[in-house]
This record gives C-alpha cells, structure tokens and sequence, in this order.
C-alpha cells in the first residue's frame, strides 16, 4: 500500500512539474487515474491538452496489459466504408478473459475528422480508435483518448510547413533561422522545451545545444520535425525519457 501511494505521489508531482498550473480538480482526476489503473505520465500513457485530460493508446494497452486482457480482435466494416473516399470504419472487440463475451467499439476516421499529420492513415487511425473506445468500454474508462480526437487536437492548428514564418523571425536571406524553426515546432506541437533541449543535446553529443555545430543542429531540427509529425505520442514518450533531474556540479 505503501509503495502504491509513493508511485501516486511521485507521478502527481511529475505532473505538477511538466504542466504548470494544474487545477485541484485535474490534479484529483489525475490521482485517482493513477491509483485505479497505475497509468504513467513518464512512459507517455497520458496527456493534457487545452487544460484537459486524455489517455493515449499506449496507456490504454498498458491497462489491458496489467489487468491481463486475453485478446483483442478488429474487423473492418466494408458496408460502411468507402475506400475511394478514405473513409474507414473498424470494428473491435476486448475479451478480458477466456470466458469474456467481449466488449465492442467502433472507430471510424477519414480526411475530414483527422489531423493534416496523419493524413493518408486513415485506416489506422480508424483502427486505433475502435481498440480505444473497445478498451474503455472494457476497463470502465470514462475519459476519451488522445487518438480519438477530431482533426486539430492541439490548441493551434499546426502551421502548414509550406505557410511563411511570423515577419521578424527570419535571417537577413529571408529563411527562418534553425532556432525559430525549433521554437515554431515546440510551440505548434505543445512539447515541452526543457526537454526538446536535453534530447537535442544528445542528439548532438554535447553537453549544452549552444556547443553542437550548425550542421548537427540542423540534423536535429529535421529528425525531431519527422518524428513530431509521423508520430507525437511516440515523440513525447521519448522526451520523457530525458525528465530526470539535471545532475548539480560542484
């Protein structure tokens, strides 16, 4: 009981950390997330998006995993889609155990209701989407999941990387320099920039970002660019990696 209530106490605080501000009523949701289902902040199975909480589809497979799901199976429904029109509609099903009738979702997705990011994986956003409602059906899960949202989940629609940058953030040539170009990507993509530093630095293999030379920088800022727009949840999962306390020096 002891050790349950030092890992609750331990990811409220990490969470009081990274998002600055909590409310006592999110901070309440959260503890009893935490408590009830034993989610992880750090390992990326939860996120807060305009002031709201979301499990993602790794923290809602981590649940099923825990609680020892037996099986999981999907379906595409063909009557209902529409493949010219990139319109998908899957079907799941949750068997908690061996003599579990099974507890169904459904998920559809097409280019109207996902984001710009995962435009042309529609089928697997469709597919993702029924295995998270099928998984909080199952587990009693009230809260919706990351995956689930319509087409712009985060607070700004990310900027169209073909759009020009604010005036007063390019280089005298006209070009964004590499530093506005990473500030615009942690601002759109709502990473924290804390640690978007500390991975940048090992990315870099120095110490501080300020010593890697602009051809490592550059590197940097096309990798993390990739990842965030192929796969954020997988891209926050990794900077959370970096969320340890920064060794004191003498």
């Amino acid at each position: 009981m002891k050790q349950k209530r030092d890992r609750c106490g331990f990811q409220i605080s990490l969470a009081k950390k990274l998002w600055r501000g909590l409310p006592q009523t999110t901070v309440n949701s959260l503890r009893s997330l935490v408590s009830q289902f034993g989610i992880s902040i750090s390992n990326g199975d939860i996120r807060l998006i305009s002031g709201h909480l979301y499990l993602t589809h790794v923290g809602l497979l981590s649940i099923a995993q825990r609680r020892r799901c037996a099986s999981i199976t999907t379906s595409l429904q063909t009557r209902v889609s529409d493949a010219a029109a990139s319109r998908w509609v899957f079907r799941a099903t949750v068997y908690k155990s061996s003599r579990s009738k099974g507890f169904v979702g459904y998920g559809d997705a097409d280019p109207n209701n996902v984001s710009p990011l995962v435009r042309g994986a529609e089928m697997r956003v469709a597919e993702t989407r029924a295995v998270n409602r099928a998984l909080r059906k199952a587990y009693g899960i009230g809260i919706c999941s990351v995956e689930e949202l319509g087409s712009y989940p985060f607070s700004q629609r990310p900027r169209d990387k073909h759009a020009a940058p604010p005036i007063g953030n390019r280089h005298s040539n006209g070009q964004p320099s590499l530093r506005d170009k990473l500030c615009l990507l942690v601002r759109n993509y709502e990473l924290d920039p804390t640690l978007v530093k500390r991975y940048a630095a090992d990315f870099c293999g120095t110490e501080t970002l300020r010593e890697a030379s602009r051809d490592l920088v550059e590197a940097f800022v096309s990798t993390i660019s990739e990842e965030a727009a192929n796969n954020r949840a997988a891209l926050v999962c990794k900077l959370n990696s970096y969320n340890q306390p920064e060794e004191v020096r003498p």
